[in-house]
């Protein structure tokens, strides 16, 4: 990722001696430098102010398209050395052109991590990173303008996950059963069957509970003596 040697070389903060692997190093995306691009285009309008300006003020377009020009490329190159870097124990992100600074986040200390993506970063692909950790960092609070946020927000879940530090669901303290297709498909046979001679026998009772009552209206009030109560 190297443009014109503008490269932090994140590796040599890597912890290689422990086994510490870069799983994606994040730069800034191209929106985030549309502002200082524009800034050192419009150094040449400016320089137009020379065919209209007497000589003796010659200095003040030539001054300030000069400024532009310096203050868009300072800004570009401080966004081509600003790089998040997601590894598989931390995530820390490296800025700065003279002197470099590093913040770093262990991830056992992320808690969550909420992705801000605005109407137009929806449209060309680019959100926001927020981190809520047990001890914010200033410097990893807010990662502005990552490419594909939901993909590599995605990326840190599986590292955090494949790490061990989330919780998996407890096991039980006693064996369980193995999972037998043919039990389950027996069981279901038999509750059928059960439910249907529970039904028939239903209506059995219910149709000799008829008879008994047209029995006794054929009757009326004088049983006969194979009905009555002994």
């Amino acid at each position: 990722m190297s443009v014109f040697g503008l490269d932090p070389k994140v590796e040599r903060h890597l912890i290689a001696d422990e086994g510490e692997v870069i799983v994606d190093e994040v730069g800034k995306h191209w929106a985030a430098k549309v502002g200082c691009v524009a800034e050192m285009v419009a150094a040449a309008p400016v320089l137009l102010l020379l065919a209209v300006l007497p000589k003796p003020l010659y200095f003040v377009p030539l001054l300030l398209a000069l400024g532009l020009l310096l203050h868009g490329l300072w800004r570009y190159v401080g966004l081509r050395m600003d790089r998040f870097v997601i590894t598989n124990m931390r995530v820390f992100r490296v800025h700065g052109i003279l002197s470099q600074r590093i913040a770093t986040m262990p991830l056992s200390r992320i808690l969550d991590i909420s992705v801000h993506t605005p109407f137009v970063g929806r449209i060309i692909g680019y959100g926001h990173f927020v981190f809520e950790s047990a001890a914010q960092d200033q410097g990893l609070r807010e990662i502005r303008f990552v490419g594909r946020p939901d993909e590599r927000g995605l990326t840190i879940q599986r590292v955090i996950q494949r790490s061990g530090l989330r919780g998996r669901m407890p096991q039980p303290d006693f064996p369980m059963p193995e999972y037998d297709p043919t039990r389950v498909g027996q069981l279901a046979a038999y509750d059928a069957a059960s439910g249907g001679q529970m039904a028939a026998r239903a209506e059995a009772d219910a149709a000799a509970d008829t008879r008994d009552l047209n029995a006794t209206r054929d009757y009326g009030d004088e049983l006969p003596w194979w009905r009555e109560t002994r």
